[in-house]
């Protein structure tokens, strides 16, 4: 039992979750968009999730304890670097425009973990209610323009609301976590919680996810199957939301929360 914890945990813990998460939303959209599943695009989102997540979670840490690092961190170092190797030769399947277009959110990701120069201890991270929109455009630009670009797809009034739809969708996902950090979370932050309470978090969560459902009735091109599923999935989303608390579960946010993307795939793929 303690060996699957510790497994569960490192599954957790080395971004592999998250990582599926991002996965199952790019899928979720060669879905919506009726493409043909791509080895290449859904493999390099994985993989560069799982090298980004772990390079910011963790860079100040292997920075500075690169000798003394625990057995999981080591761990954790092989599976990047791995990951890493990986994500490279997917990224070379790689239209070159999309590459291109991969540039900014990798420029994104770091200054998110990187000091913008030696003499500076600020990263786009400690700016002040910034993060949360950060995160939701990385999100939401990997998951819905990467593989439109890649697949030469011109930007129409359906791809513009999907985007959308998935920016309000990430910020709505990342309002637990912030709800559950808030005991640990700097002031100088300013996270929603901490400018606006816990209560009307909450209800700005309420009206996003109504927001989300709702602008699925103007695009040009409606599916029942994924009206149902976007139903099923905003009451699901809803339901997590209500119940965050300050003090939850371990699991909570780091495993149900983010676990909403992989069973709003796994509907849509039953229901296809």
């Amino acid at each position: 039992m303690k060996f699957i914890k510790q497994l569960f945990n490192f599954y957790i813990n080395s971004s592999i979750h998250v990582a599926l998460a991002v996965y199952s939303l790019t899928w979720i959209t060669l879905l919506e968009l009726g493409l043909e599943y791509n080895e290449s695009v859904v493999y390099f989102v994985f993989y560069a999730s799982i090298t980004g997540y772990n390079f910011v979670k963790y860079f100040g840490i292997a920075k500075f304890h690169h000798k003394q690092l625990a057995n999981w961190l080591r761990l954790i170092q092989i599976l990047s670097f791995i990951c890493f190797i990986l994500m490279c030769f997917y990224a070379y399947q790689l239209h070159l425009k999309t590459l291109v277009f991969i540039v900014g959110f990798a420029a994104l990701t770091f200054l998110y973990a990187i000091p913008f120069s030696s003499k500076q201890v600020y990263t786009l991270r400690s700016i002040g209610g910034l993060k949360i929109y950060i995160i939701a455009l990385v999100w939401s630009g990997v998951t819905v323009l990467l593989p439109t670009v890649n697949e030469d797809i011109r930007i129409n009034n359906d791809i513009i609301l999907l985007g959308f739809q998935r920016f309000i969708y990430v910020l709505v996902l990342m309002l637990p976590f912030e709800i559950r950090d808030l005991k640990f979370d700097s002031l100088k932050l300013l996270t929603i919680p901490q400018r606006i309470g816990v209560k009307n978090t909450k209800r700005v969560g309420v009206l996003l996810l109504i927001l989300f459902f709702f602008l699925e009735f103007f695009k040009d091109e409606l599916d029942a199957n994924q009206i149902i599923v976007l139903a099923i999935i905003t009451i699901m989303t809803l339901l997590v939301l209500l119940n965050s608390k300050i003090k939850q579960g371990h699991y909570y946010s780091s495993f149900w929360v983010e676990g909403l993307p992989i069973l709003w795939l796994i509907l849509l793929l039953v229901f296809n």
